[in-house]
Order: C-alpha cells, then sequence, then structure tokens
C-alpha cells in the first residue's frame, strides 16, 4: 500500500519540517516504522466488505432483538489524520431466520474504520452496510468515540465524547420496539 515511497516522505519533509536530523540514531527506522503503521490504519482501502460478512439461517424468532455492545475500534479522523477510537453497539431485529455471525460485526467495523474517516459517516456506513446485506426489520448502531483532535489539540477537551446513531427500518419507524433496543444497549 504505501510501503517505501511514504517513509521516504516521512523522513525527507516530515522530520525536516519540524526541525529534527533525520540521522539522529533514534529516528533512523522511524520512517519504516510509520509506513508499516500507517498500511495497518488505513487497511480498509485493501479489503472487501463483501467478504466480511457471514449470514446463517438459524430459527430465530423474528421479534427477538439482537445486540452486540462496546465493540473497540480506531479510526483516522480525515480533517487532522488524528485518531479517534470508542466502542460500537449495534442491535438489529432479524428477518427470514438470518442473523449474523457475532465476530462479523468487528470485521465490518475494522474495514470501515481502517480509512480516513469522520464519525458521522463511518456509523452510517456500518448501518447501512448491515442493513442491506442482512435485510433485518431494522437496526441501530451507536458509536461512542474520544476523538484526538479535540483532546491533544485546539480546544484540549479530555475526556470528552462523541455520541452518533443510525438507524434503518423498523426500529427507525416505532419508537416502543427502538426504546427497546436502546435499552438493549444500555442507552435510555
Amino acid at each position: 500500500l504505501l510501503s517505501r515511497g511514504l517513509g521516504d516522505v516521512y523522513k525527507r519533509q516530515i522530520l525536516e519540517a519540524i526541525g529534527e536530523d533525520k540521522n539522529r540514531e533514534g529516528l533512523k527506522e522511524t520512517p519504516q516504522r510509520v509506513a508499516k503503521m500507517f498500511n495497518e490504519i488505513f487497511s480498509g482501502y485493501e479489503e472487501t466488505a463483501d467478504d466480511l460478512i457471514k449470514i446463517f439461517n438459524e430459527k430465530y424468532r423474528s421479534d427477538e432483538i439482537i445486540a452486540v455492545t462496546d465493540i473497540p475500534f480506531c479510526s483516522m479522523c480525515e480533517h487532522h489524520m488524528m485518531p479517534f477510537y470508542g466502542k460500537v453497539s449495534i442491535a438489529y431485529l432479524p428477518k427470514d431466520e438470518k442473523i449474523i455471525g457475532i465476530s462479523k460485526f468487528s470485521r465490518i467495523i475494522n474495514y470501515f474504520s481502517k480509512r480516513l474517516q469522520v464519525q458521522e459517516r463511518l456509523t452510517k456506513q456500518i448501518s447501512d452496510f448491515l442493513y442491506e446485506k442482512l435485510d433485518p426489520f431494522g437496526i441501530i448502531v451507536i458509536i461512542e468515540a474520544e476523538h484526538m483532535c479535540m483532546t491533544m489539540r485546539g480546544v484540549k477537551s479530555l475526556n470528552s465524547k462523541t455520541r452518533t446513531i443510525v438507524t434503518n427500518g423498523v426500529l427507525k419507524e416505532d419508537s416502543a420496539l427502538r426504546s427497546e433496543a436502546l435499552a438493549m444497549l444500555g442507552r435510555p
């Protein structure tokens, strides 16, 4: 993905621009480490989301909500190229006995978060993808995250959290079902 080219740019331009000696002992391998890190944190550009989902046909009552909470993630803010991280919680109401393998939630979240992002888009991408592929009656995706661009720089608002929520289907339309799903996710 980025490999050697990024390492060379990092060494030449960034280290020199901040006034560092690019030949200093502690920095000699830094460009290669940074390139390797960027390959990892932007790996979402290399994968295909459709390969990440596995749907099972199970006899599960279609009036029962399934919820998975506090799935950790880390992404990079596209405005400042600084990390934001937190937890994703998902609830869905299955249809036609279709459920998703639980571990696939983490894989899907990683796929969309391993790229330059904004939290609002990330929440919508996860919700829309699951709604399309799983075809449930409804789905709710909540992300709560801390943004380093707010805590490390600028206003330095330590420990502030941003919460986004996207709903689709009956969990958007039916306030009683939505309330039940939110309660399962630990959100009043």
